[in-house]
Order: C-alpha cells, then sequence, then structure tokens
C-alpha cells in the first residue's frame, strides 16, 4: 500500500506537471528548460542523500559500478524520452500529450516479452483498445497525425524503456542514488544540445522560474524519487497501471489551468486509451479458471 500511495502521488505531479511545462517555455527553449529542471530536481535530492549516507552502510565497489552503469543508461533514456515529449509540447495540447504518453503502459508488458515476462490476453485486447483510441485521438479524415502527437508516441517508447530500467536497478542499488545519477546525466545531456541548438538566457529562467520551480522540485526531485522508491516495492505491472493516471491529471490540468477543450472525438479516444490501459493490467486468469470449471469433463 505504501509503495502504491508514493505512485498515485507521483502520477498526480507528473500530470499537473505538463502544464508547468507548457507554461515555462513561454520563456525559453524545450532543451533549457528540461536540462535547468533536471539539474534542479538532482540538487533538490543532496540533503536527502546526505542524510542517507549516515544511516546506511557504505557501499562495495561492485554497488558503486552498479550504480554508474544504472544511473547512465535510466539517465540516456530519460534524455530522450523527456527531449521528445518537451519538443512534443509545442505542438500538442498537454491534454492529448498526456494521454499519448501513457502508452508505455501498454508498451511495458509489450516490451517485457524480449526480457521473457509473460503476457496475457488482456495486455493485447488492451494495447488494441488502446491502439483504437490513439487512432481516434490523433488521427485526421485525411488519415496523417500532427508532429506533436507523432513525437509522444516515440516518446512513449522510451517511457517505457525507462521504467524497465528503473525496475531493474532500484532493487540493485540505492533508489535515490540511481534517482540522482540519472537526473544529472539527463540534464546535463539536456543543457549540452541547447547550448547548440537554442540560445539560453539567464533572463528566460528567471522569467519561467515559477514553472521551472515545480517542474524541477516537485516533478522531478519529488516525483521521479517516488517512481523510483516506489518501484522498489511494486510488482511492475501495478506499478504501470497506477502511473497510468497521470493521463487523467494531465487532462484536468490542461482544461483548467491552460484553458485547453476538447471535443467530442478528442474525448472518445481519451476514453478508449485510458480503457486500454486499465484493460491491459487486469488479469483475466480467474475468468479462464471460473469458464474451465464450468466446462464437464469427457472422457
Amino acid at each position: 500500500m505504501r509503495s502504491n500511495l508514493m505512485l498515485l502521488m507521483a502520477a498526480t505531479i507528473w500530470g499537473m506537471g505538463f502544464v508547468a511545462q507548457r507554461l515555462g517555455m513561454d520563456h525559453m527553449g524545450p532543451y533549457t528548460f528540461n536540462g535547468l529542471r533536471f539539474l534542479l530536481g538532482a540538487l533538490s535530492l543532496l540533503p536527502l542523500l546526505w542524510w542517507l549516507k549516515s544511516r546506511q552502510p557504505v557501499a562495495v565497489a561492485g554497488d558503486h559500478r552498479q550504480l554508474l552503469i544504472g544511473g547512465v543508461l535510466a539517465g540516456l533514456v530519460l534524455f530522450c524520452a523527456a527531449s521528445l515529449q518537451q519538443v512534443g509540447l509545442l505542438y500538442t495540447t498537454a491534454a492529448k500529450a498526456g494521454f499519448i504518453t501513457g502508452l508505455y503502459i501498454i508498451l511495458v508488458p509489450v516490451l517485457g516479452l524480449l526480457l521473457r515476462h509473460k503476457s496475457g490476453l488482456n495486455t493485447w485486447i488492451g494495447a488494441i483498445i488502446a491502439l483504437a483510441g490513439l487512432y481516434v485521438l490523433s488521427v485526421t479524415d485525411e488519415f496523417t497525425i500532427g508532429f506533436g502527437d507523432l513525437l509522444q508516441v516515440v516518446g512513449a517508447l522510451f517511457w517505457a524503456v525507462h521504467l524497465l530500467l528503473v525496475d531493474h536497478y532500484s532493487n540493485r542499488v540505492a533508489p535515490i542514488k540511481l534517482a540522482g545519477v540519472q537526473f544529472v546525466v539527463c540534464g546535463l545531456l539536456s543543457l549540452a544540445t541547447a547550448v547548440v541548438i537554442e540560445t539560453p538566457t539567464l533572463s528566460g529562467a528567471v522569467a519561467g522560474w515559477q514553472a521551472l520551480l515545480y517542474a524541477g522540485l516537485v516533478s522531478v526531485g519529488v516525483g521521479y524519487t517516488l517512481q523510483v522508491v516506489g518501484q522498489r516495492g511494486a510488482h511492475p505491472a501495478h506499478a504501470a497501471i497506477i502511473l497510468s493516471l497521470e493521463t487523467v491529471f494531465a487532462a484536468v490540468g490542461g482544461v483548467l489551468l491552460l484553458g485547453e477543450t476538447l471535443d467530442e472525438r478528442a474525448i472518445a479516444g481519451c476514453a478508449l486509451m485510458l480503457a486500454g490501459m486499465l484493460i491491459s493490467q487486469i488479469r483475466l486468469r480467474w475468468w479462464w479458471k471460473s469458464r474451465r470449471d464450468k466446462v464437464p469433463v469427457t472422457k
């Protein structure tokens, strides 16, 4: 229950974080915003890391190696996912971005097949329903998909890989340290990209300080840390279904705080996608068992 509550808090924070991400780009480029917010998130962990250091035994060399490998890998994937999401927000709404990003809930068990994880019938039923929802939400009558929506779809793949990586390494190294390393890697890569293709300015960062503080201290520092710690005690499938509620909070935030609107087609698409995400996480073993018990045995 404790882990599930942590993941629910993370979903709430991330959903509302789409609003801050949109507002922040009124004053700075997407890579500048990501770089500053992830480094700010890493700095926010320093007091917690200092406190934990006095309460935990000294790590052995093998732990440091695992932490470095896991943190760098997670940071690289996080950079790809966050970049696609942030740039995509320039071309689509926060509500649509939230629901499309939520496709990673479907992709997690699908990618798990490559790791020899078992996936039930519910996964494939949920995936089909979610894809139908994506079609209704994003594909136009001319069978084209918006650029921003497409970036979010590709980003969903990286979010799924990131979730699997965090699940793998959070049970092998200290989760707070893992969060800190991945934030630093993602932040430095984002700032390096910003220096090349954008023009970062101090005035822009100051003008967008409110969005930056929420996206950095709350969404990154608190949200991702809750994910890492929460996943340590939760089943990956359970974590995925709870984190999928991020899409609902993103839609609510976009409508209430950004004045975004969803027409009937968009609402129908969102509803299908959410239904698919939820169905993909519901086990159907009880149904198959009840069916089997009702079938008469013949010889």
